[in-house]
């Protein structure tokens, strides 16, 4: 679990070494190939780096049988669990908040943010941790349905909407009709809701719309992500032995995977990660339930662990390094070129200083949570 957490978190920082601009550079398919896989797509299908939220939420479900278990064990009652779960949620989504509001004049009452999604679906998840599993699997259910009928319901945008008002440009090419038509770009039930929402909060400038078209609405299906993480933390935390653990988790992946599909290809429900629609949360969830079989299997089942060694370093203090990478990557970097000169990443040449530079604050960062993890310094919430 921390080495699949490890690699998600390098993924997520791996954001420095800018290989879309590498790739603008030097236009053939290796970089275009690694490019397309570190930048979210414009609004349909998925990439690896479509991946890294859905992922990141999905081992928090992971996380809670064993944390519940190892607090029982400790003597801990239920009402001092909770009011640590109250405040851990908390403490995510003001942490999300701050982040966003880094660069800008005034705090960014934005809700969007990885942390503060996972915060505000937090305290859900936790009481779900002491449900049976088949409340559990209801309310899955009912979070995923529900939330899909609520856009089904919410009317279209009238005609002659003007979408390049929200930021949708004149020629947008992914307008959808039919059903899914309720889940196209800024014209939908969480646009709708942001635009009453967020406006209550002081801001330079009215809300009209979020330029990527994420919203704070998406806060619920990311819990029904969270929830498919708990299923497949109690099977990984069950007397269960490590072949039937693979299998559920490689069954319930695949079947996840054709889920998804189905309903986006049919036109019920679009995939489409910025809203985290349903779909979205099916698909999504089973490549995580397939991620962690595959390092369930070479790390738990087969023995391979040295390798994962440096993901796990990343994976215990996953907090740390995602603020620590959202804070000072630049200021990493501008170190460099202050102490060893301004072109000490052209070496290669221009276009290749994203990379180099890039890998410079990798380092770096690896360093300090080195420096945290021999010292037993874990960052918790």
């Amino acid at each position: 679990m921390d080495a699949y957490r490890g690699f998600v978190m390098f993924l997520m920082v791996a954001e420095v070494l800018h290989l879309a601009r590498v790739a603008a550079a030097h236009p053939n398919g290796f970089w275009q190939f690694l490019a397309r896989h570190q930048t979210h797509v414009d609004w349909y299908g998925s990439s690896l780096h479509d991946l890294i939220q859905p992922s990141f939420s999905f081992l928090v479900g992971v996380a809670l049988p064993y944390s519940i278990a190892s607090r029982t064990a400790k003597g801990d009652s239920r009402v001092s669990m909770f009011g640590h779960a109250a405040r851990r949620a908390l403490i995510l989504i003001l942490l999300g908040v701050f982040l966003r509001s880094v660069d800008k004049l005034q705090t960014n009452w934005t809700l969007e943010d990885t942390l503060s999604q996972i915060g505000m679906g937090y305290l859900f998840l936790f009481a779900l941790g002491f449900c049976s599993t088949r409340t559990i699997w209801i309310s899955l259910a009912v979070t995923l349905v529900g939330y899909w009928l609520a856009f089904v319901l919410y009317p279209l945008p009238p005609l002659g909407f003007d979408y390049t008002a929200v930021g949708v440009p004149a020629d947008w090419p992914y307008h959808a009709s039919g059903i899914a038509a309720h889940f196209n770009k800024n014209s939908n039930l969480a646009w709708a809701f942001d635009t009453w929402f967020l406006n209550l909060f002081p801001r330079e400038r009215p809300f009209t719309h979020n330029a990527g078209g994420y919203a704070t609405l998406s806060f619920i299906p990311t819990l029904g992500t969270m929830i498919l993480g708990l299923i497949a933390g109690r099977w990984m935390n069950s007397e269960l032995d490590d072949k039937a653990k693979i299998q559920r988790l490689a069954i319930a992946g695949v079947s996840c995977l054709a889920i998804g599909l189905i309903l986006h290809y049919s036109g019920i429900c679009p995939s489409v990660k910025r809203i985290w629609t349903p779909s979205w949360t099916i698909f999504s969830g089973g490549w995580c339930f397939l991620l962690l079989a595959g390092f369930y299997v070479l790390i738990d089942a087969l023995g391979y662990r040295r390798w994962s060694f440096p993901l796990v370093v990343i994976g215990m203090n996953s907090i740390a390094i995602y603020v620590l990478s959202h804070l000072i990557d630049r200021f990493i970097i501008a170190s460099f070129r202050i102490h060893f000169g301004q072109n000490v990443f052209n070496v290669f040449g221009e276009g290749y200083s994203w990379p180099l530079s890039g890998c410079a604050a990798i380092v770096v960062f690896w360093l300090m949570l080195y420096w945290m993890y021999r010292r037993r310094i874990f960052i918790r919430v």
